[in-house]
């Protein structure tokens, strides 16, 4: 048995899938500010963001080597420090750093590097708005 009919396509099923996750991914995509990037998942999970779950997940070893705060720092408003490279890292924190979450792609690309380097997976929107609401608490 097929899972596509003779006329169609696999790849156009996979166009159309990726157009759909593209699409559910506009909100953050397109978002310019820190607090645009947190409606975007905060749209994206249907509830409001736990800025104590995003500190916690932050502070937090999840049976891994590394915790978000281990080269960030428990409070992400000074220059933070690479674990293993020692290379400087600016302030994590948006009111401490204005360049921090302006970048939907770069935001994107280090959630994803660094989820899978604490947590061993993507982090979910969820994770991402929690952790995000949290950083915008932060004030100088």
């Amino acid at each position: 048995m097929h899972l596509f009919p003779l006329h169609q396509s696999p790849r156009r099923f996979v166009i159309a899938a990726l157009g759909f996750a593209g699409a559910a991914l506009a909100p953050v995509a397109q978002a310019a500010t820190p607090a645009e990037l947190l409606a975007g998942y905060t749209a994206q999970v249907g509830s409001p963001a736990a800025p104590a779950h995003g500190q916690q997940l932050f502070t937090t070893r999840h049976g891994r080597e590394w915790s978000c705060s281990s080269c960030h720092g428990a409070v992400p408003t000074q220059t933070g420090r690479h674990a293993s490279t020692g290379k400087s890292i600016g302030a994590l924190a948006p009111a401490f750093n204005p360049q921090r979450f302006t970048d939907a792609a770069k935001t994107e690309k280090w959630f994803h590097r660094n989820c899978n380097d604490v947590v061993g997976r993507e982090c979910t929107p969820a994770e991402k708005a929690d952790v995000l609401s949290w950083l915008l608490t932060l004030k100088p």
